[in-house]
């Protein structure tokens, strides 16, 4: 008897479990079925810091959320439709995130007396009313896993591990996702391994069967594809988005491409990802120490190439003298910040955007550095070509604030036309610049572009073009050593202006506002975008006048912010911080804004950011009816 299928518009699915249960992987396969059926998804990937943490514990709980539909999505989702717990720690961890009613999926195998006490549980609640709001399903996935996968020349402890591919089987059939890539996966990773290639496509086909003929599972689930604008698509990482904008922006110059960069969560899958791309003229130094990878990036930069280097806040830290010398020396450098919650080791698994400061200021005297941000994982594409053209362009160091969110999140990207890229090419110093007393022609290397006011870049050999660099101050112009007061004030002032004088060469801040008189206007940046889009969309519904704007650049803001920000009554800003975009805002432009900052290691909710955002308007709406009530009183 065929099973009914029941019309879903989106669902929010999160997988979790020990970290050693391979949680990452499932949803990493869910979601590449997802995008290839063409569903707009988001995803939340969430593990532990420790390399291994203890097994069954609550610290070692690894989970990945995966929201899915037919429409346009802009976050991972706010609470699991479904949660699949592969053992206690991972109900103990997620079951205040699933709302009553939801469906939960569990490893009965797991839930022994020893499991059970590693979470503080001493009763089973499979076996009693505790769990009476949820709709739970119990499947002994370990058992049936192993049952599947007899008769393989592998071990039991092999065996159980496959049970992760069972769970992903029963998922796809449930919710109607292709397998071929999946099988196809398998081949290609465990190739040289039959036995366990075997044993992995055994126990995901018998999931997948499971589904099928057991009476536990009575309806299957249907989201149907997404309208999406005509083009090719794939499913990407922020990280890997990131690394592909460097490798394009590096084509597109006309220049090698050098990555200088010290192993860091959650920015190491950059310099991963950047060093399989040698053929495009691409080289990665995996350095000894934070301090090497900028030096040597930016010691690629005064040789002419694209000097890159990744690192995360710690490194930052650490770069920051070799940053202030590449701001004296006003070389190109893209240096990319992926962020993670803090201080000193902090959160290294969890995203923050607690870093916009340290890159406005974190290095001694006045050393200005433009800072851009993308806002959601396909965008890192775009924000690192973003990044590096403003570092060829005004010969400067630039920041590329990205955020564990994004680096680790993924979401359908359309390929990019390559010809509708920018052409970032760049033109070497040739020739002597400037005339000597004597009538000579020498080079000067700090004679500056009368729009941009950036130095010529003469590579190293240059007939004609020797030139020293260094970290003191330099001479207008000549470039020479000086310790002149008015010189040294000029210089500074030049630097503050070339970095100033960016606003006129990117776009200005653009509002959605789309009835054109919302009297409140939510401002944010970075990976605040979807959670912020989501909760406009959902106030907006409740008919609420609300106006949406997003900043990519931090540093210098777009000329037109002042201008905006002064049109609405009030802004809100959230941030993963504690007001550090806020704090800017005001210092820059003297208008208040109202700050909502959370720094939970997670993304924002939506509907956390909708009730706020309706409390805002509703007290605005209240407090002009008020003012009318009062002028209309007076009048008479």
């Amino acid at each position: 008897m065929a099973k009914q299928v029941q019309q879903l518009e989106r669902v929010v699915i999160r997988f979790a479990g020990d970290s050693g249960d391979g949680m990452q992987l499932t949803g990493d396969r869910f979601t590449a079925e997802t995008a290839s059926f063409g569903n707009d998804l988001s995803t939340l990937p969430n593990f532990p810091a420790e390399i291994r943490a203890p097994a069954g514990t609550l610290l070692g709980v690894s989970s990945f959320q995966l929201h899915f539909a037919d429409r346009d999505i802009m976050t991972p989702g706010d609470a699991p439709d479904v949660l699949v717990a592969m053992n206690p720690a991972a109900l103990k961890a997620n079951l205040t995130d699933v709302p009553k009613g939801a469906s939960i999926i569990v490893n009965t195998d797991e839930f022994t007396k020893r499991n059970l006490a590693k979470v503080g549980w001493d009763a089973n609640p499979l076996d009693d009313d505790s769990l009476a709001a949820w709709n739970v399903r119990k499947v002994p996935l370990t058992t049936m896993t192993v049952r599947a996968v007899e008769g393989i020349s592998i071990s039991k402890k092999d065996a159980e591990r496959a049970k992760n591919m069972f769970a992903l089987g029963l998922l796809s059939w449930l919710y109607n996702r292709p397998t071929q890539g999946t099988i196809a996966f398998l081949e290609s990773k465990f190739g040289r391994k039959p036995e366990i290639l075997e044993a992995n496509i055994a126990a995901f086909r018998a999931g997948y069967n499971y589904g099928d003929t057991t009476e536990d599972f009575a309806v299957t689930y249907e989201v149907k594809p997404a309208p999406m604008a005509t083009g090719t698509y794939r499913n990407i990482t922020g990280n890997l988005a990131l690394s592909y904008g460097l490798v394009a922006a590096a084509q597109r110059s006309e220049l090698p491409l050098f990555l200088g960069a010290y192993p860091i969560t959650p920015a190491s899958d950059i310099l991963h990802e950047l060093s399989k791309h040698k053929k495009f003229g691409v080289r990665t130094f995996q350095a000894e120490d934070e301090i090497a990878g900028v030096g040597a990036a930016l010691g690629a930069s005064f040789g002419g190439s694209l000097g890159v280097t990744t690192t995360s806040g710690p490194g930052v830290v650490l770069k920051a003298e070799t940053i202030g010398l590449a701001v004296m020396q006003e070389l190109p450098l893209v240096v990319v910040d992926v962020q993670r919650g803090g201080p000193s080791t902090g959160l290294p698994t969890k995203t923050e955007q607690a870093d916009l400061l340290l890159a406005m200021f974190g290095r001694n005297g006045e050393s200005p550095v433009p800072i851009v941000a993308p806002r959601s994982p396909s965008d890192c594409f775009d924000a690192a070509i973003e990044a590096c053209r403003l570092a060829l362009q005004f010969r400067t160091p630039v920041f590329l604030l990205s955020d564990g969110y994004v680096a680790n999140g993924s979401e359908p990207w359309k390929i990019p036309d390559v010809d509708s890229l920018p052409d970032l090419r760049v033109e070497f110093a040739t020739e002597k610049n400037h005339t000597a007393p004597d009538g000579g022609e020498v080079f000067w290397p700090y004679l500056r572009d009368p729009e941009t006011l950036a130095r010529p870049w003469a590579v190293p050999g240059t007939p004609g073009l020797e030139h020293r660099l260094g970290g003191i101050e330099k001479a207008d112009g000549s470039g020479e050593i000086s310790y002149d007061p008015a010189n040294h004030d000029l210089m500074v002032r030049t630097r503050q202006a070339k970095v100033d004088g960016i606003a006129r060469f990117i776009p200005e801040l653009e509002v959605d506002d789309p009835d054109g008189d919302a009297k409140v206007l939510v401002l944010g940046w970075g990976s605040t975008y979807g959670p912020i889009g989501a909760g406009v969309r959902r106030a907006r519904r409740e008919g609420h006048k609300v106006a949406q704007a997003h900043l990519r650049h931090l540093n210098p803001f777009p000329a037109n912010t002042g201008e905006v920000l002064r049109r609405y009554d009030r802004v809100l800003v959230p941030e993963m911080n504690l007001g550090q975009l806020a704090l800017l805002l005001r210092a820059k432009y003297l208008v208040d804004v109202t700050s909502y900052n959370q720094v939970r290691g997670l993304p924002f909710r939506a509907v956390e950011l909708a009730n706020v955002i309706t409390g805002i308007v509703e007290d605005v709406e209240k407090r002009a009816e008020a003012a009318g009530l009062a002028q209309e009183s007076g009048v008479r």
